[in-house]
């Protein structure tokens, strides 16, 4: 099986062969054909099993079908380092394209990601804690977004995010796909899963 099985956009797939993706990983094949068809996904999937590509190509691929102008999708990660990670990983699949990014995370000036928010960049990934700081002081606000992720779920619960999470998550419509990664499936995780997912 190969990436060209999905029908992603020439775009994406030129990315998929920069990186020297050659097949599918095993999340990769079971997520990508749901996402691509409007569906919430469930899934257990730790680092290292490519699960970032699996909900990033989707996203771009239906971010490119989209006008643009407006944030359409929110990935919510437990740490910077994560959400930087992403964010490279974004940069390379986005590479052929014009869609962009940007990492919001504590410990660093605000001010670039108030610029983000200004020029309303296509995807934000971000730590919860920060976010909701933006969101308070009124400078971010996410009525247009289609797409939401979770990653790393578990983490955020035990780092104590999940009542910021929730609070994210409220902020967003309910018509939006939702993609929710998590190593572990916790009876509290399963439970923050069915509150936020549609038949996934």
């Amino acid at each position: 099986m190969s990436f060209s099985t999905f029908n992603l956009n020439p775009a994406l797939l030129r990315a998929v062969g920069d990186k020297g993706f050659e097949h599918p990983t095993p999340i990769q094949r079971l997520a990508i054909p749901p996402l691509l068809e409007g569906r919430d996904i469930l899934a257990a999937a730790v680092t290292g099993s490519g699960k970032t590509a699996a909900f990033l190509l989707p996203i771009l691929q239906a971010l490119l079908s989209e006008p643009r102008g407006k944030t359409r999708a929110l990935i919510l990660v437990p740490t910077r380092e994560l959400a930087m990670q992403i964010a490279d990983h974004l940069k390379d699949l986005a590479r052929h394209t014009s869609i962009r990014g940007a990492a919001v995370y504590g410990g660093v000036s605000p001010a670039p990601q108030l610029q983000a928010f200004r020029r309303k960049v296509d995807l934000i990934i971000a730590t919860p804690g920060r976010l909701l700081d933006h969101l308070r002081n009124q400078a971010v606000r996410f009525q247009d977004i289609r797409y939401l992720v979770l990653d790393e779920a578990d983490r955020m619960l035990d780092m104590g995010f999940i009542d910021d999470v929730r609070r994210i998550v409220s902020k967003t419509p309910v018509s939006r796909q939702t993609l929710f990664f998590s190593a572990t499936m916790s009876a509290d995780i399963r439970r923050l899963a069915a509150d936020m997912l549609k038949n996934p």
